[in-house]
């Protein structure tokens, strides 16, 4: 059986195969503490999973309409119209089954063979993959440390070229937790205009984790972006609901039949009972929302306080999200060995930052996801790992 090509070239999240190899570990009787995946270790809210039972014992099992449940539809706009200051109708909306899809349906709407989409690096490493899948080229936006953890707008200049017909943004962002200022996505968003044919696609799905009085902006709500935007978001994140796979999009009016066929042909629609949970995430209480916001802000300071605190380590605060980006150059070794090595020696699981992207070598992803014990755990047994590499290098 001959694979084809295009699927031969995707991507993957390296977190999933540390997640796996520390699942073996853990079966095997050794002690694993989870710091991999970004996944809120918080329970979804008790009023989101009963709205989900009493959709199912309702007989809400059965096909929905292919764009969305329309009172979800219209739930989302008037929370998205409310949060980035720009109106935007029902109709615009689209719920598919998970944020991803969107990446895919945008790349396959936007990109043809040959043309080119740039993607920040490091960075969410399903960018560059559904811009290859599209037939298109993937283009590197370096993110750098020196720079706050934000991709350099006179880079990008250098990057566009005539072919270039996609541009993804993540604010706030992974890995690395940075925040774009309104300044910054203003200017970014006068460059988009300044290039006929150039589509953005932002990333928004940790909004409404921010920190430090940090700002969330959307690009959406700058005057001709409305036309050439495609947002992304969902409720993985916010309401602690990954495994009930809810996303949305909001695109310009062109794009949302596209994409209301594409959710035919590929899923025909998202399940009925996990929509209705999402309309109670949306008007329910936001008391589970704002508790699980900051205890990763406590778990954040206490992650960054005591990397800082360790030789040979250096980490900046993220203002937004839920993960830390350490820097352990000093180590000499490859981030992806070093992440092995400390899974396999200490019961750590990380992800290297060349996950992300080449520009992440030299850094660990640590998720703020497990309480304050364990974090203060995780960080004596990572300090104890790297005294051992100096100690064995300074004997070499």
């Amino acid at each position: 059986m001959k694979i084809a090509r295009r699927v031969r070239g995707l991507g993957t999240e390296q977190a999933f195969a540390f997640a796996a190899r520390a699942r073996e570990m853990e079966a095997a009787g050794r002690e694993v503490i989870h710091l991999e995946f970004g996944e809120p270790d918080a329970p979804s809210p008790p009023h989101v999973v009963e709205a989900g039972i009493a959709a199912l014992r309702a007989g809400h099992t059965r096909y929905e309409m292919p764009a969305g449940w329309p009172p979800l539809r219209e739930a989302i706009a008037e929370e998205f119209s409310r949060t980035r200051g720009v109106r935007v109708p029902a109709d615009r909306v689209l719920v598919v089954p998970g944020a991803k899809p969107v990446m895919f349906f945008a790349a396959l709407s936007l990109l043809e063979e040959g043309e080119e989409g740039i993607y920040p690096d490091p960075g969410f490493p399903i960018y560059p993959s559904v811009i290859a899948l599209a037939g298109a080229k993937p283009v590197p936006w370096p993110v750098r440390e020196e720079n706050a953890f934000l991709p350099d707008l006179g880079e990008l200049r250098s990057l566009l070229t005539p072919r270039t017909r996609l541009l993804f943004l993540n604010s706030p962002h992974n890995p690395t937790g940075s925040v774009a200022p309104r300044a910054w996505v203003e200017e970014l968003c006068r460059l988009v205009r300044e290039c006929p044919g150039l589509a953005l696609v932002t990333d928004e799905i940790y909004s409404r984790l921010l920190f430090d009085g940090a700002e969330h902006v959307s690009p959406l709500a700058f005057e001709g972006m409305a036309e050439r935007t495609v947002v992304i978001d969902g409720f993985s994140k916010t309401h602690a609901m990954t495994g009930w796979r809810l996303g949305y999009a909001v695109v310009p009016p062109p794009l949302a039949p596209i994409f209301e066929r594409l959710v035919v042909n590929a899923v025909s629609c998202t399940p009925p009972f996990t929509q209705r949970a999402g309309l109670e995430a949306i008007r329910g209480p936001r008391e589970p929302f704002e508790k699980m916001r900051e205890e990763f802000r406590r778990r954040r300071d206490a992650l960054v306080e005591g990397l800082n605190a360790i030789p040979g380590v250096r980490c900046s605060k993220p203002r937004g999200g839920f993960c830390v980006f350490p820097s352990v150059r000093e180590s000499g070794v490859p981030s992806e060995k070093l992440a092995w090595d400390l899974l396999e020696e200490e019961g750590i699981a990380s992800v290297p930052g060349t996950a992300f992207g080449p520009m992440g070598e030299g850094y660990l992803r640590f998720a703020c996801t497990t309480p304050l014990p364990r974090i203060a755990e995780a960080l004596r047994r990572i300090e104890r790992f790297l005294q051992r590499r100096r100690t064995a290098a300074k004997a070499r």
